[in-house]
């Protein structure tokens, strides 16, 4: 049951409830301010050992380990992995193109069916969650908090946001890599219309300062697959002017342009260790999320 108990039209309580036994875990440490099920990079006291590390003065001596001690003469401490809680921050594109949908949905309210349902199932597991929306700079930021109240502020804002204008996602992108001081996990969903290159350097941006980014890059089915069959007149939907096109002249450079740059995306996704998914918006979401949260659950298995 939803926490504020007020109707989501982007929320499925069945969903959410099928969701809620596979827990959203990090790639990376992260730095919490309570304990939580995520790995931290300073060390701590739990059930799973890490190291040894010689004993220094004013060390607990009730880390200290008796049974090397017998064996080497040396005094040597325990060091346990330490677990903390996570910052979630979802970046929503609200550029004008994420209006578009030929299936019956848009691709921001697909986005809000990601965003929404992640961010309940964060806070449900003691997670604290924050929102950045985005179109030509940030119209809306609420910083991750981890109480009911400030999800309810974040579905507010999910439910509120409003496609319109050109994207700016690269230069906030750099922005919240800096102003986002501990290490967070970033979940980025966006259209991506945006040139691979400069979307690499805010990928290692996001890397540098110990981030785990994440990418939704929704798009719908006609923009993977050029079917239309008359002459059309294509809009900019961020503001651009118009074209009136014959598709059968431009549909073979249409699927070289958008082949050349899902290969440059895909190339830049390895080189910056990004947690990227393609989606195409006639998907179930909930398979999606399936994927994404397992995929997450088998990393944090190996570390």
């Amino acid at each position: 049951m939803l926490s504020d108990r007020q109707p989501r039209s982007f929320l499925d309580a069945q969903v959410l409830s099928r969701l809620s036994g596979i827990p959203l875990f990090a790639r990376r440490p992260m730095q919490g301010n309570v304990s939580g099920r995520h790995a931290s990079p300073h060390r701590g006291s739990s059930v799973e050992f890490a190291e040894y590390r010689k004993y220094v003065p004013g060390d607990d001596l009730r880390r200290l380990d008796w049974r090397a001690y017998g064996r080497s003469d040396r005094f040597y401490v325990k060091e346990f992995e330490a677990d903390t809680n996570l910052r979630c921050c979802f970046v929503l594109d609200t550029s004008g193109s994420m209006n578009f949908g030929s299936t019956g949905v848009t691709k921001i309210e697909y986005a809000r069916r990601i965003a929404g349902t992640l961010s309940y199932l964060a806070s449900q597991q003691g997670d604290a969650v924050g929102l950045a929306c985005v179109a030509d700079g940030v119209t809306q930021n609420l910083p991750p908090k981890r109480n009911a109240a400030h999800l309810r502020l974040v579905l507010d804002q999910l439910e509120q946001a409003k496609p319109k204008g050109d994207t700016q996602l690269a230069a906030v992108l750099h922005e919240l890599a800096e102003t986002i001081r501990q290490r967070a996990l970033i979940i980025i969903l966006s259209d991506l219309f945006i040139e691979p290159a400069v979307l690499q350097s805010c990928f290692q941006h996001l890397r540098f300062r110990h981030h785990d980014a994440a990418v939704f890059h929704l798009l719908d089915p006609l923009e993977l697959n050029f079917q239309f069959r008359r002459p059309m007149r294509f809009l900019d939907m961020e503001g651009g002017p118009a074209i009136f096109a014959e598709p059968n002249d431009i549909a073979d450079r249409y699927d070289k342009a958008l082949q050349l740059y899902l290969k440059d995306l895909k190339q830049v996704v390895l080189e910056s260790a990004i947690d990227y998914h393609r989606i195409s918006i006639d998907e179930d979401y909930e398979q999606v999320l399936v994927r994404f949260l397992v995929s997450r659950a088998q990393v944090k298995g190996m570390r």
